[in-house]
């Protein structure tokens, strides 16, 4: 069975929402390192519209030559939307069904395992649901004070630290694992 794999910017304060407006200062390769290597892992990218939004608007039409580019569009993309009916970035489809049932189906299906980045909503939907398999933060010490948190505090669940590394300028990247109920 395919997993689902969470890779979030987060705050001290837990806010997830709006990271460029706050991230960047404490970027790093070793960060990139790990973003790619998580893409790297996986062939498939779940996003929620928004996310799928502003990720198509800056990579579906950029030159072959981009690296950046190159790594953002080699994944197929499943994005979870209501409202939309094309989508114009190549390899995306809309998940058929509701959240649940179509995550759930989409884990089973044959392939690698599946990345969910930002898609705030989703994320948040797939806790509730317990369908995320591993989260992997990258807590900046930073505190932001206002913006959606990534807990929105209806769902209580444990978690394992699998892992944990402190990169340059603070970040650090913690892999956690829901315990079983």
């Amino acid at each position: 069975m395919r997993k689902i794999i969470v890779g979030e910017f987060i705050s001290l304060d837990g806010v997830v929402e709006a990271p460029e407006q706050w991230h960047m200062a404490y970027a790093s390769p070793e960060m990139f390192g790990v973003m790619w290597g998580l893409s790297d892992t996986c062939d498939t990218t779940l996003l929620g519209r928004v996310t799928y939004e502003g990720f198509a608007a800056a990579f579906a039409h950029a030159p072959a030559d981009d690296p950046i580019a190159a790594k953002m569009n080699k994944n197929a993309r499943v994005v979870v939307s209501r409202t939309l009916d094309e989508l114009d970035w190549q390899n995306s489809t809309v998940l058929d069904g509701d959240l649940e049932t179509g995550v759930a189906a989409l884990k089973a299906s044959e392939g690698g395992d599946i990345l969910t980045t930002g898609s705030t909503s989703v994320v948040q939907a797939l806790l509730r649901a317990g369908l995320v398999d591993e989260l992997h933060l990258l807590v900046h010490p930073v505190t932001v004070g206002e913006g959606r948190r990534l807990f929105d505090g209806d769902a209580a669940a444990s978690y394992t630290l699998d892992d944990a590394t402190v990169l340059p300028q603070g970040v650090i990247h913690a892999v956690y694992r829901p315990v079983a109920a």
